[in-house]
């Protein structure tokens, strides 16, 4: 029954709850929080945002930025289907991922035309998704298959019970983390008063797991009553569904695995103009499992045995931003990114699901309101090329788009400090199956989210 009864083989809760793509984090700096386009932007979070651009800076010496950023998501499931006992058949999941302290460090040292920097930080994930409560998918093929089981149909007659879910009491958690640690290099050369390339790599290396459970057990009154005890007696069948658990699924898993991507960049100065350019090719990654517990590894939890190799690419990235100086203490800029997710290789080829690559819009304007401070926003739109194919209990998705607020605080010519908020309004997906989870019945499932980051750091210049 294990087998048909639940599968984890598309596990794989998503604790991203940053900006970007499917997988890719671009919110690297706090910087990004408060404006949102830095694409093409000469600053200190250049490494990552805009690393051609750093031919450009205004003053040789090394660059530091120290970044700190906490956020907060939560995932939510507004689930419907006919086995729930619940009114109107409808429960509802709700799932949290936090990342209490996420940090990231940019280096830049400049001379003459040339650039060295460095970048490391968070390039995805970056936190742990909880369903305390565990998730549609697994409940409803429980139920399901408990439901259609002879014996307890046979129970259910004795004892006059309405719904299979009278019989018995059912538990259910499912928590995952996903981080991908990255730290990137290049080299930035000034070759005209105009022009400036980049040229450099990151390594991205991935650290995660799951842990996650499935128990359902007869309830104990159940079991007390004269009528199924004295069928047990003579039925092998009934006694084993009294004495031992009709369901024990239980997986604990970490997983490990890297890849690298190579940058190249370009910048263009022209006047009041700033132009932008990145491309990050695709970082072919494997995550190999380190397997602690799995209560089924023939079976459902096949995937999740000990050394198995799942592929996980981080996806080839396109970057342009425009940046226009209107006043001397007045600059607005727009930025658009592509992810080509459907060339990056995942578990069970679920990147074929995927109508098209992410797109992502954005916005921004920065103003320096006095010698001491500056104030910005921005603003950003994400679109996913989703499907029901490829949304999941485990991993699901919702265009969206974000407001970023903030400022700079000028302590002196060296030293300055950054401080920035998001928030994320996210639209709800629906999912509608006529065999919800692989059961024989209708069910829908409401995908939500809710987000919110704050960030802080301090740059200086030696």
């Amino acid at each position: 029954m294990r087998k048909t009864i639940l599968s984890f083989a598309m596990l794989g809760i998503s604790a991203t709850v940053f900006a970007g793509g499917v997988l890719t984090n671009t919110n690297q700096s706090v910087a990004f929080i408060r404006m949102m386009t830095r694409g093409a932007m000469i600053d200190s979070d250049g490494p990552y945002s805009n690393p051609a651009g750093l031919g450009f800076l205004h003053r040789d010496g090394l660059h530091l930025s120290f970044n700190w950023q906490n956020a907060y998501q939560e995932r939510n499931i507004d689930a419907t289907f006919p086995l729930f006992p619940e009114a109107n058949n409808h429960r509802f999941y709700k799932g949290t991922a936090s990342a209490p302290i996420i940090p990231s460090l940019f280096l830049t040292y400049k001379n003459g035309p040339w650039a060295i920097s460095a970048y490391g930080g968070v390039i995805g994930g970056g936190g742990e998704a909880s369903y305390s409560k565990g998730l549609p998918m697994f409940d409803s093929a429980v139920m399901a298959k408990i439901a259609a089981n002879p014996t307890v149909q046979t129970v259910m007659k004795a004892v006059g019970a309405q719904a299979a879910s009278d019989l018995y009491d059912m538990n259910s958690s499912m928590k995952g983390r996903q981080f991908i640690y990255a730290f990137q290099a290049g080299v930035t050369y000034r070759a005209a008063d105009w022009l400036s390339v980049y040229a450099g790599a990151r390594m991205n290396y991935f650290v995660g797991g799951y842990n996650g459970y499935v128990t359902a057990t007869a309830k104990p009154e159940l079991l007390q009553n004269p009528v199924i005890q004295a069928a047990a007696a003579a039925n092998p069948q009934l006694a084993a569904m009294a004495n031992q658990p009709l369901v024990d699924l239980r997986l604990d898993v970490d997983q490990k695995g890297w890849g690298v991507a190579p940058i190249i960049g370009a910048h263009f100065k022209l006047n009041k103009w700033n132009i932008g350019l990145k491309y990050e090719l695709k970082a072919n990654l494997n995550i190999e499992n380190e397997t602690k517990e799995n209560s089924d590894p023939n079976g459902a939890l096949a995937p999740y045995g000990d050394g198995v190799n799942t592929p996980s690419d981080v996806p080839a990235l396109f970057s342009g931003a425009v940046m226009y100086e209107i006043l001397p203490t007045l600059r607005a800029s727009v930025e658009y990114h592509h992810f080509f997710d459907k060339d990056a290789e995942m578990a069970n080829d679920k990147q074929k699901a995927l109508t098209r690559g992410t797109n992502e819009y954005q916005v921004g304007v920065e103003w320096d309101a006095h010698k001491y401070f500056s104030l910005s926003a921005g603003y950003q739109r994400t679109d996913y090329g989703l499907s029901d194919e490829f949304q999941y209990d485990t991993s699901f998705y919702c265009d969206s788009y974000s407001v970023g607020l903030g400022g700079v605080i000028h302590l002196s010519q060296r030293m300055k400090v950054n401080v920035g908020y998001f928030w994320t309004h996210y639209h709800k997906y629906t999912k509608q199956s006529s065999n919800y989870n692989g059961t024989t019945l209708p069910g829908t499932n409401v995908y939500s989210r809710h987000n919110k980051v704050f960030g802080a750091s301090i740059d200086y210049i030696f």
